[in-house]
């Protein structure tokens, strides 16, 4: 189906009937829990060492489709949706940077069975992830920082800012895809590997996107945790063996800025091939390679 073809499709109405679809797809179970003043929404699946996955900035849980049913196989693994986002509601509808540190410090408290976990974040969920490490390595087993914000000012290129706004302020089927065509190299080849959850992945995306409470969540967070710098001074402090993994051509955060971070902090980085903005969707079986490298084996894939 051509994206022309995609675009006067009528969209399903109803946001839900797009993530049961997700949820139907993916080998985790979902429950919820009560996190700081977040109703969180978190799935969870397999068995090993656990492994928390942040998501993006406008996503959700679900958008880790595409690498999950691998990491299950090695990891005990848990995928909230970011407050605000997805199906996490806020209580009281404000959100500032400490808030969303508690709020991950009760998750791992209540999901990793006291062991520390191996935490990936990507983009706003990298900027979290950063900013909790800075205090909190000690309850980290490794941190992995996927095309994250927080390491320079958020300045995405005028090629992606500007479809960026024409979504936010007009969420609609056209103004989506336009974005999202900039989120990836090659959105064709995406949509036909992901195959049938591609298009509730795009109906959730649109259902959450024209959410009163989302859109206030997300314009909180990118304001207060994504858009500012993390000081120099607090990344150095990070302790937890971490990784870098970026896309070579990324929109939002130029690999430029993964290049600076990792010579300054010594952090190693891991370039996928033929990617913009988001590894786990554009190329899993790099990105799988790049994150298995970065956490070195498991006992369960040692005593394979």
């Amino acid at each position: 189906m051509s994206r022309q073809d995609r675009t006067a499709r009528p969209e399903r109405p109803d946001g839900q009937q797009a993530r049961d679809l997700l949820l139907a797809a993916m080998p985790l179970t979902e429950r919820r829990l009560q996190l700081a003043t977040v109703s969180t929404a978190v799935l969870e699946g397999g068995d090993g060492p656990p492994l928390v996955l942040l998501h993006g900035q406008g996503e959700f849980a679900a958008i880790w489709i595409r690498v999950l049913p691998d990491l299950v196989r090695t990891h005990r693994v848990i995928v909230p949706d970011l407050p605000g986002h997805g199906a996490s509601l806020v209580r009281d509808g404000r959100l500032d940077a400490e808030t969303v540190l508690t709020w991950l410090d009760e998750l791992i408290d209540q999901t990793c069975q006291g062991r520390p976990p191996v935490l990936v974040g990507h983009l706003l969920g990298g900027a979290i992830a950063a900013r909790y490490a800075v205090h909190h390595g000690d309850r980290l087993a490794h941190l992995i920082l996927v095309q994250t914000l927080g390491l320079a000012l958020f300045r995405p290129t005028p090629s992606f800012a500007l479809p960026m706004m024409g979504f936010v302020a007009r969420p609609t089927p056209k103004s989506r895809d336009r974005l999202f065509s900039h989120c990836f190299l090659d959105m064709d080849r995406v949509e036909e590997q992901t195959g049938e959850q591609w298009q509730p992945l795009l109906d959730y995306a649109l259902d959450r996107a024209r959410t009163p409470s989302v859109q206030t969540a997300l314009r909180s967070l990118i304001r207060r945790v994504a858009m500012p710098a993390i000081p120099s001074g607090d990344l150095t402090q990070i302790d937890v063996p971490t990784d870098l993994i970026h896309g070579r051509y990324g929109l939002q955060v130029g690999l430029r800025t993964a290049q600076a971070a990792s010579v300054r902090y010594g952090w190693p980085l891991h370039v996928i091939e033929d990617c913009r903005d988001d590894p786990a969707t554009e190329q899993p079986e790099l990105f799988l390679d790049a994150l298995r490298t970065a956490m070195g084996p498991t006992r369960k894939e040692q005593s394979a």
